[in-house]
């Protein structure tokens, strides 16, 4: 969607720029569709911190998205399209026959008025409607994938992304991940047609500290220049380099560029090619 910039009167508004809105349709969430969940600021249930960076933010609720859409073969009208705080992607309000509502992941170029579909069984292979791999005609680009049929979408559900669906074979689909990654998933397993909304969401930028704030992001400082008590890399006098073999995280692990992923994973047979390195 388009992102508006404003004229630099300042310098936090010289860099900076937002989302437009454009695409948004209703502006008040489905009051039985959202809870509050407090934040942990990045804290475990003994309250010690586990993910640092975290705290703080604009207070929000939290909407309750169906990744499943097991509601099969019924058509479901497209209400509204609304934003979500806690994603870049849109939101799509449901409606069906029978009066419930749901939210799901916007496909883009989906508008107000569709009507959309999820089935077990092959249906038109429109934008915003959900069948098993097996029925998905080759080539074309999904998002919301399952891992394990019926468990819920699990992969390529950020702002405009897409993955390109390449084969099926001996019940086993072939996906080209946004990462680059070309990976296996069970033909059992659904998926939506077309790209995740809001494409754009990418190019906005946040332009100052403030704004990261109210995202709930706490400030993050450099460990070279910290002392030698607080971090690895501390100490020394000027610009120094970090003086090691290797770079460390504050714990004393390898960091920067360290491949984490577990050697023994069990999903990693799945896996044909890995992502593309970045250039």
């Amino acid at each position: 969607m388009p992102i508006k910039k404003y004229n630099p009167t300042s310098a936090g508004r010289r860099n900076s720029s937002v989302d437009a809105f454009k695409d948004i349709t209703k502006f008040e969430p489905e009051k039985s569709l959202i809870f509050f969940r407090a934040s942990n600021g990045g804290r475990n249930n003994t309250g010690k911190i586990t993910v640092r960076h975290r705290g703080g933010g604009a207070r929000r609720y939290t909407r309750t998205v169906d990744f499943v859409s097991n509601k099969f073969d019924v058509p479901a009208t497209v209400a509204a399209i609304e934003y979500d705080p806690a994603r870049g992607a849109r939101l799509a309000l449901l409606e069906y026959p029978d009066g419930t509502k749901a939210y799901m992941i916007a496909p883009n170029n989906v508008a107000v008025g569709a009507v959309l579909m999820s089935s077990q069984q092959a249906i038109e292979p429109i934008d915003g409607n959900r069948m098993p791999l097996k029925f998905i005609p080759v080539g074309i680009t999904v998002h919301n994938v399952e891992l394990k049929p019926l468990q819920g979408g699990k992969m390529v559900r950020g702002a405009g992304n897409g993955a390109q669906f390449m084969a099926v074979e001996n019940n086993m689909a072939t996906l080209r991940m946004p990462s680059g990654e070309v990976r296996m998933v069970s033909a059992d397993c659904s998926a939506t047609i077309g790209q995740v909304s809001n494409p754009d969401h990418n190019l906005v930028r946040v332009g100052k500290a403030g704004r990261m704030r109210h995202m709930g992001f706490r400030p993050t400082v450099r460990g070279k220049v910290m002392n030698p008590v607080d971090h690895p890399h501390g100490g020394g006098e000027g610009r120094n380099s970090i003086g090691m073999k290797y770079p460390k995280t504050p714990w004393g692990k390898h960091a920067l560029g360290v491949k984490t992923r577990n050697k023994k994973k069990s999903s990693s047979v799945f896996i044909i090619a890995r992502r593309s390195k970045k250039k």
